[in-house]
């Protein structure tokens, strides 16, 4: 093993690099844990730290770097090469987990401790359908009819739970109760083992048994231990906040006692739970299990400047489930501005951020929703203004079941079904037997949509006049009901949202569409979907003809092939993503933080929420806009809760005022100011690094140190907002903004409240 030189040699770092990144490029040979906030440059910097390690003579074959996917590996190989290129070194291998495991797996088979496995890896469409035969085969009869119906959501949700085991040594019945589905499901575990049977049957793997066959072989196997251990000297693993238990598994077998391994991730931005990535890998388990790593930071970003760094720090020091690391606008980054919207509608907000835009500059712009739902009136704003725009995943709003099966009630109550194909109305009637579910089997629900599509009106008149006795109780109930609904909608001239709205509530549609929902969050979503939509209609203010002459316009439009516009993505689909402008709307307490089942843990969810809208306001260069509520807004009827809490958390006025001085300041005269904000301990810290001194700075960083207590103003990590009203000896009293006023002790006050302001 070569020896470290005492004096570092940097003669061939470039001069912009910053001192956290030499310290990193030229650290000794240790194990090591980087935390590197958003747009921190953190993949030139491990492409010099690959350099530096070589030229001191490491072996490249030695040296294994781990991506988390195909194209962080071909961006990294891209960045090394260019950093290495004239040097006339040999690079190492740059793989991704799928890979190395892959490698050892077949390696394994040749060693006789795992059989044989088909050449032909299992496809999507092959898993898929296997999944579908076992969910059709292992569900619960009374799910029968909603499985053909949405054969996606349940073959997904099957293929999902798959995978979600595979992340993990537990077995498949403790990932289902971690998951919180629902009883009805619990075939799920049964489909699990089923498919396992049938794979090993047919000696076929997936890209997820290319890590979770051998990670199993060599747990199970201390042979196999020492048989893939110690092959490397040298190990660096990037996006460390995404490991999930097998790919930390399998890099603590690779590693053995010999590799010295280096970790980069920032915890701050784990939002891949779902996968079964945890920030505990990257905050406890990596230096539990890899002796005393050397603990290490990239803490300025060359992405944003100042006003979003504040935002960013306020909001996600909140968690405490985090390395405090404060992230920093380095003074090569251009200004980015900030802009809070307190509207009450998120699309006509957007639309007016969006019409400021040149038309080549939408194409630079983002969108960003913590669920799909929130989209639905924004894309049909955008279709009515004819605003070009592009969407990450499906078809769009007009597209979905939820808007088809109003628009198949809208057809139906005015009288529009004369002139339509056979088959059309045909589509028209289980759209509507099935909007909310009638209750009856599939055979007898088609029999009854096809005696209702022979006719070309009164299908209320032919609803009614069914033998209710020869049916079964709840699907007398409810044919009832949708024939006495239809019957009163007949003809309706109002509104077209009042309609919608007599209509869910007769039919009790919002309870139908839960019982038939896979999940909590897949049937919230759902409902908001329907609650859009309605939002946008009544945004229209027309009648139900009106409206679907206005529909038949838009999707005629939206059918339309469009190059560029704005794009509309979730924030979970914009990881390692940047845009010149990004418009994040939503942000009340409906949707961020969104509303979490029942069974989850309050604070561990809100922490998992800050770090989402993290990492969506670090997705911006030039300009951020946060569309929220007005301050006094109260919680409405249709779900709309007011404004998030996270708004006060990111101390906006702060960021704004003070970040706004750093950008325009001398930096060679002004140091120091005085802020008409609020101050915090975040403010101060930033201050400090700039060089910058606040007037009032050490009455605050006194009042930081007092008791919570004794703040007028403190921030609950589950109930948000409040104000302290009492306190005796041992507890005191806080009355919360939202209407509560609850007691807490002062023992456990320090892990679930901030001082504000």
């Amino acid at each position: 093993m070569p020896t470290e030189p005492q004096i570092p040699d940097t003669s061939n770092l470039p001069d912009y690099l910053t001192d956290e990144q030499r310290a990193i490029i030229t650290a000794g040979y240790e194990h090591a844990v980087i935390t590197a906030v958003a747009g921190s440059g953190k993949t030139s910097t491990l492409a010099w730290r690959i350099r530096y390690l070589l030229e001191q003579g490491h072996d490249p074959d030695r040296v294994l770097v781990l991506m988390f996917n195909r194209s962080a590996r071909v961006d990294f190989e891209r960045k090394l090469q260019e950093v290495c290129a004239g040097s006339g070194l040999a690079l190492p291998e740059i793989r991704t987990y799928h890979a190395m495991g892959l490698r050892l797996y077949k390696r394994f088979v040749r060693e006789g401790y795992l059989p044989g496995f088909s050449e032909k890896i299992l496809t999507e469409q092959e898993i898929s359908f296997q999944a579908w035969q076992l969910t059709r085969r292992l569900a619960p009869e009374d799910l029968a009819d909603e499985i053909r119906r949405n054969k996606k959501d349940f073959v997904e949700t099957a293929t999902g739970f798959i995978d979600r085991v595979k992340t993990t040594l537990s077995p498949a019945e403790i990932v289902f109760e971690e998951l919180g589905y629902s009883d009805k499901h619990k075939y799920l575990i049964d489909l699990f083992h089923s498919f396992e049977q049938w794979r090993k049957g047919q000696g076929r793997i997936s890209y997820a048994d290319m890590l979770y066959e051998p990670v199993m072989a060599i747990h199970q196997n201390p042979p196999l231990q020492r048989l893939v251990a110690n092959k490397m000297d040298l190990v660096l693993v990037d996006e460390y906040q995404d490991t999930n238990e097998i790919q930390h598994l399998l890099l603590r077998y690779v590693a053995g006692d010999r590799a010295r391994v280096t970790v980069v991730g920032d915890p701050d931005q784990t939002i891949y739970e779902f996968r079964g990535a945890r920030p505990e890998f990257i905050l406890r388990r990596f230096s539990d299990e890899f002796e005393s790593p050397l603990e290490q930071t990239l803490s300025y970003t060359f992405r944003y400047g100042h006003r979003v760094a504040l935002l960013a720090n306020h909001l996600i020091c909140h968690n405490t489930g985090r390395k405090d690391v404060l992230c920093h606008s380095h003074p090569s980054t251009p200004d980015t501005g900030i802009t809070l919207h307190r509207a009450e509608s998120d699309a006509e907000t957007v639309l007016q951020i969006l019409q400021g835009l040149s038309e080549p500059s939408l194409s630079d712009a983002a969108i960003l929703f913590r669920v799909w739902s929130q989209s639905v009136p924004i894309e049909l704003k955008l279709l009515a203004r004819q605003i070009p725009y592009r969407i990450d995943a499906g078809k769009g709003a007009l597209f979905s079941r939820e808007v088809q099966a109003i628009t198949a009630l809208l057809m139906v109550v005015t009288g529009r079904l004369a002139n339509l194909p056979d088959e059309d109305r045909l589509e028209l009637a289980r759209q509507l037997l099935r909007f909310p579910h009638v209750g009856l089997k599939e055979p007898e629900l088609e029999q009854l949509a096809r005696f209702l599509a022979g006719f070309a009106d009164g299908w209320h008149e032919r609803l009614m006049a069914l033998d209710f006795d020869a049916l079964a109780p709840m699907a007398a109930r409810k044919l009832r009901k949708l024939g006495e609904v239809l019957s009163q909608l007949r003809g309706f001239s109002g509104p077209v949202a009042g309609l919608i709205s007599v209509y869910a509530e007769h039919t009790d549609l919002y309870e139908g569409i839960r019982s038939l929902a896979l999940t909590h969050d897949s049937a919230e979503e759902r409902i908001d979907t329907v609650q859009g939509f309605r939002q946008y209609l009544k945004s229209l203010d027309v009648t139900a003809d009106g409206a679907l002459d206005h529909l038949k316009a838009l999707k005629q439009q939206a059918g339309e092939k469009q190059e560029g516009g704005v794009l509309l993505s979730t924030i979970h689909r914009t990881k390692g993503l940047e845009w010149p402008t990004v418009i994040i709307p939503g942000l009340q307490e409906k949707y961020l933080p969104y509303s979490p089942r029942p069974q989850d843990d309050a604070r561990s969810f809100l922490e998992s929420e800050r770090r989402l809208l993290y990492v969506a306001m670090t997705r911006t260069r030039r300009q951020l806009h946060l569309i929220s509520r007005p301050e006094s807004r109260q919680p409405h009827l249709d779900g709309d809760m007011g404004p998030s809490r996270f708004i006060e958390e990111c101390c906006f006025g702060l960021a704004d005022e003070f970040g706004s001085w750093l950008d325009d300041r001398d930096p060679t005269q002004a140091h120091s100011i005085r802020l008409e904000a609020p101050l915090t301990s975040v403010s101060l810290r930033y201050a400090h690094r700039e060089g910058v001194e606040i007037e009032g700075q050490t009455a605050v960083s006194r009042r930081a140190r007092e008791p919570l207590w004794h703040s007028s103003r403190v921030s609950h990590t589950i109930f948000g907002a409040g104000s302290v009203t009492r306190e005796d000896e041992a507890s005191f009293e806080v009355h919360f903004d939202n209407g509560e006023t609850l007691n807490f002790s002062k023992k456990s006050a320090h892990l679930y409240f901030t001082h504000l302001a």
